[in-house]
């Protein structure tokens, strides 16, 4: 068995650290962790660790957020994945900063990058995990904010939150979704 952990994000230099690349630095922590390092992959930055039996890829798109569905469509292709076997990392402006909400199922809810992943997949069911950046900008700026690096006073809170969700990936990946959710949502 194998499962696919996306972490979504834009890539590129002037990306790194923003909001909307939470994704990115939650698969950066959990390839710390055990200790294993990405390599370019077919429309993903990919690295590969066997966890309790199973085959466990982190994936991180090279396809930019709004074309996520590309890599994950193709990655569950090469890996004969179902939905039940990926998770989906990436920011959400509806959580507070410092959330985590892992669910089984849902809608983008506005988020272009899960909206191209329902598209491609014509699915809504499939494990997410939404990482609350917060709404802390004015009417008009979105944008500019999920592009926006963290501020000063949020990245100690940052750090342990990324550590934290990178353990909730780990649990995804030995006890699933339910004890993950149980354990780690709020």
């Amino acid at each position: 068995m194998s499962l696919l952990i996306f972490g979504l994000g834009n890539i590129g230099e002037k990306y790194e650290g923003t909001r909307h690349n939470i994704g990115f630095e939650v698969l950066d922590e959990v390839a710390k962790k055990r200790g294993i390092t990405f390599a370019s992959d077919r429309l993903a930055q990919s690295a590969k660790f066997q966890i309790g039996g199973k085959s466990v890829y982190l994936l991180k798109p090279t396809t930019f957020m709004n074309l996520s569905g590309d890599a994950v469509s193709l990655w569950m292709r090469k890996s004969n994945s179902v939905t039940s076997e990926i998770l989906i990392v990436t920011d959400d402006l509806a959580l507070p900063f410092g959330t985590i909400r892992t669910k089984s199922k849902g809608s983008s809810a506005g988020h272009n990058g899960l909206t191209d992943i329902e598209q491609k997949l014509n699915s809504q069911q499939y494990a997410r995990m939404r990482m609350g950046i917060g709404s802390d900008f004015p009417k008009g700026q979105q944008v500019n904010f999920v592009l926006g690096q963290f501020d000063a006073k949020d990245q100690e809170q940052k750090k342990v939150w990324v550590e934290k969700a990178a353990d909730a990936v780990l649990c995804f990946c030995t006890r699933g979704l339910e004890t993950t959710m149980n354990q780690f949502n709020g």
